[in-house]
């Protein structure tokens, strides 16, 4: 029976079989890794544009950033201090949705659009505190409606910024590139 199997695989519709499943799940994967990359839907679509372009800094709504490995994410209470007052003549249905989870104090359930795996340790103090601008990493969220990845963040493309930034120090570009550095 097996060697049937064996002499069927060796068969043009064999070998053609042998291709669609191949063929089958490289884009099983593809599309795994695709989605992966995709921002995810949020519980109120934030605009980013209108609050950059106001001149909300990042580090208001996201004041973790400076401390830790999370930039936090902003409570109801937080994004509620500014607009209950343009809840007194806005009816957007954005709007009309904080304003439902400010009513029964209930915390929005965001979802982190940047995220690393668990075996990174990623924090934003050391970035932040070399001079990086949240934009270097984030993009331009004076141009992006809903947060999203403006580039596959992945360990090369981390590295590639560590030697950007370690220039011509060996000593810097050793300790940048060093496994221990993010992989703790």
């Amino acid at each position: 029976m097996i060697r049937n199997f064996f002499n069927w695989l060796r068969q043009p519709t064999g070998l053609i079989a042998v291709l669609i499943g191949g063929l089958a799940l490289f884009s099983i994967a593809a599309y795994g890794i695709y989605q992966t990359q995709q921002s995810p839907e949020q519980p109120i679509q934030f605009r980013h544009d209108i609050h950059v372009n106001l001149g909300v800094q990042c580090l208001y709504c996201h004041p973790g950033a400076l401390r830790g490995p999370s930039p936090g994410l902003p409570t109801q209470t937080k994004c509620w201090g500014c607009h209950q007052q343009i809840a007194k003549t806005d009816t957007s249905p954005r709007l009309a949705v904080l304003k439902e989870y400010v009513l029964e104090n209930k915390e929005i359930p965001w979802v982190p659009v940047s995220m690393v795996p668990d075996f990174v340790h990623f924090t934003h103090r050391p970035h932040v505190a070399a001079g990086l601008n949240c934009e270097q990493c984030h993009g331009d969220m004076s141009a992006v409606e809903i947060a999203e990845n403006p580039q596959v963040m992945n360990m090369g493309w981390c590295l590639n910024c560590h030697r950007d930034r370690a220039a011509d120090d060996p000593e810097k570009l050793t300790k940048l590139t060093d496994c221990g550095t993010c992989h703790y």
